[in-house]
């Protein structure tokens, strides 16, 4: 059995397990108030990663798109998601979705050792599920994933550090909120960021099993072996 517990939106609920065809119910009844309430920190619901994943709705309109980096270098090209869900794994396909391996193979560069272990390491990966409200970001591998995102922890206008959140293996989060990002966006950014050049308010970075920023060895993502680039379409 997994708990979680969440203090910030005054509720509290434990020992549920949810096998992962459930995941989308789950987050359905997250957002509509039925016994839970939406919060922004992680939530642990308990999921197997060995079960299968649900395929996500095939829309016509791309809603955002994935860039996979090794270290400060793009692998492969931009992949467009037009489906409600996307399924992003490591070395071995398991299901539908985005294989990191398959765009790995037509890099020209041979990569590091330490890219080598942790593309071993990223297994399951991740998935993407997108809806009217927002993205939603559920680890299925068995290391941490590390998450920047701007519209977490109140917006980069009155924030003069980047946040980094950490999200431990068969957790989700609510990584971009559409609602917010439209209200950000009409803010000016902290002037303490300014210095960092053109920041990108529809961007949501996310590195496997290794985090960046001030608490941590690497300083920017740019530093990590193995990471992702969610370059939503804007909030309208």
């Amino acid at each position: 059995m997994h708990s979680f517990v969440c203090r910030r939106g005054g509720w509290r609920v434990v020992s549920f397990l949810l096998p992962f065809f459930f995941f989308y119910f789950f987050l359905e009844r997250l957002k509509k108030g039925q016994g839970l309430r939406r919060c922004p920190c992680h939530v642990n619901v308990g999921l197997t990663a060995t079960a299968p994943s649900p395929a996500g709705a095939l829309g016509s309109v791309i809603w955002c798109r994935v860039a996979y980096w090794e270290g400060r270098e793009r692998v492969g090209r931009l992949y467009p998601v037009r489906s409600s869900s996307l399924n992003i794994m490591g070395n071995i396909p398991h299901g539908e979705g985005l294989s990191l391996a398959s765009l790995a193979a037509s890099s020209h560069t041979s990569p590091s050792e330490q890219v080598r272990r942790t593309r071993e390491k990223i297994g399951l990966g991740l998935v993407l599920y997108q809806d009217g409200d927002g993205v939603w970001l559920y680890n299925r591998a068995e290391i941490p994933l590390f998450v920047n995102s701007p519209t977490l922890d109140g917006g980069i206008h009155c924030r003069a550090d980047f946040i980094v959140h950490k999200l431990p293996p068969g957790h989700i989060l609510n990584i971009f909120d559409y609602e917010k990002a439209r209200e950000y966006q009409k803010l000016p950014v902290h002037p303490a960021l300014l210095h960092v050049g053109p920041i990108d308010q529809n961007s949501v970075h996310v590195s496997f099993a290794k985090g960046w920023g001030p608490n941590y060895r690497r300083q920017a993502i740019t530093e990590c072996p193995c990471w992702l680039e969610i370059l939503l379409v804007p909030a309208r």
